[in-house]
């Protein structure tokens, strides 16, 4: 009898270096800020390989990929938690919110069945508020 032991999916070296890139971080970085970062530091990477990457790095649960204006955001916290997006810079910000579990099995009717939910709120960050309206953001 033979025994074949199925082992998880080994991950390459460039998701190991981009996996290593963006933990810990609060920023919320878009693909292309860590394509960036990861050139400037001598990885030689292209911006697709890094795009490919950090998407499969999200169907493995590792990342979560943050969508809305703007280019998509990637968050390497992937506990479920809230968050706040600068209506002016476009920057994503954690908020130490309590999350609320109930609202993922909430009842909205008409044939809907809730799965979980997101919530991110919108403003200006402190940097932003300080700066001149331009007059079409108004």
């Amino acid at each position: 009898m033979r025994i074949i032991i199925m082992s998880r999916r080994e991950r390459t070296p460039k998701q190991h270096v981009i996996l290593e890139a963006i933990q810990g971080r609060t920023d919320h970085p878009t693909a292309e800020e860590l394509y960036r970062e990861l050139n400037e530091h001598g990885h030689a990477i292209s911006l697709a390989t890094v795009y490919r990457n950090l998407r499969a790095l999200t169907q493995e649960g590792k990342v979560r990929e943050l969508h809305g204006a703007g280019p998509d955001r990637f968050d390497p916290t992937v506990s479920p938690h809230y968050h706040f997006r600068c209506h002016r810079c476009g920057r994503i910000y954690d908020l130490d919110l309590p999350y609320r579990r109930e609202l993922d099995s909430l009842n909205l009717g008409l044939g809907f069945k809730v799965l979980g939910h997101q919530l991110i709120f919108l403003g200006l960050c402190q940097n932003c508020q300080g700066e001149k309206e331009e007059p079409w953001q108004k």
